[in-house]
């Protein structure tokens, strides 16, 4: 996935914002089923992804990479 951006990564993401997949959708500008195909592993527009990510930064999240991907909403 797009800079090593895992669909784990996502779904964790978006509970931890607090986010149905509706709601990330319409933030994204994407429709559910992108989120969900992207969540999901299965195949998906790199634009869908991007804009998905993008979303979920822009609420406070930060994705970490290195051994052990994850997500976390940024600190003040």
């Amino acid at each position: 996935m797009e800079q090593g951006v895992f669909p784990e990564q996502l779904r964790v993401a978006r509970a931890l914002h607090g986010r149905s997949r509706d709601r990330l959708a319409g933030a994204a500008g994407v429709s559910p089923s992108a989120v969900a195909n992207v969540e999901m592993g299965k195949p998906h527009r790199a634009s869908s992804l991007a804009a998905i990510r993008s979303a979920l930064e822009d609420a406070g999240v930060e994705f970490t990479n290195g051994d052990q991907p994850r997500a976390r909403l940024k600190t003040a």
